[in-house]
């Protein structure tokens, strides 16, 4: 499947639960020719705890909800400002295990952010994309996946133009005192949806059969 075949959509600012089960629903109806899809959004505020989390990593209870949900990784916060970018693959198609997946979704980002000149990168040991902000090591993009019958769904989320003091509240990632960063920090000025519409076609590059690892 080339990059031009992918499905991009934008959703706007979504509720987290309901874009979840659309997810579900999408992936359990998907027939071998169903084409590859790629959703941008951003959500209302709300922790996702991954198939891994603990509750534990819920610092304080502050308002926000918590939600349990069924893609890997542990705890992080989603809220206005934040690009989220849902990834509904077909593994099988593509030639690609999860974490063949993993590593060309980092490389995507890394590749994206070096248009802003933020030398950013992944780590084998902890997924997501990172960056360093104020001198310190700084996450910037976390991923989380599940995948069923063969085929993926949830993805990724970058921080853009954000409030970032609800990430304080918890273990990011389940790592205490993780630091987070967003593009504002780096002197970016663009929009979620301007930042979804730039990433979404790198991304579908990355993940295409004949692209390279």
């Amino acid at each position: 499947m080339s990059a031009s075949t992918w499905i991009t959509r934008q959703l706007g600012r979504t509720d987290c639960a309901l874009t979840w089960r659309a997810m579900q629903d999408f992936t359990g109806a998907r027939a071998a020719d169903t084409a590859d899809e790629i959703w941008l959004t951003e959500h209302e505020p709300v922790y996702t705890l991954g198939l891994a989390g603990r509750r534990e990593h819920v610092l304080r209870e502050n308002g926000i909800p918590v939600l349990k949900i069924d893609r890997g990784g542990q705890v992080t916060y989603h809220g206005p400002g934040q690009l989220v970018v849902y990834v509904l693959l077909d593994l099988r198609r593509a030639g690609l295990g999860v974490r063949g997946m993993v590593r060309r979704l980092e490389a995507g980002v890394i590749e994206w952010l070096e248009s802003f000149d933020i030398s950013a990168y992944g780590k084998p040991s902890a997924p997501g994309v990172y960056a360093r902000s104020g001198g310190l090591e700084a996450k910037i993009a976390a991923l989380g996946l599940r995948v069923r019958n063969g085929c993926t769904y949830h993805g990724l989320s970058v921080n853009v133009a954000m409030d970032l003091s609800p990430f304080a509240d918890i273990d990011p990632c389940g790592y205490p005192g993780l630091a987070v960063t967003q593009l504002a920090d780096f002197g970016v000025g663009c929009t979620v949806d301007e930042a979804g519409a730039d990433l979404a076609p790198i991304l579908a590059t990355h993940l295409t059969p004949e692209h390279a690892a």
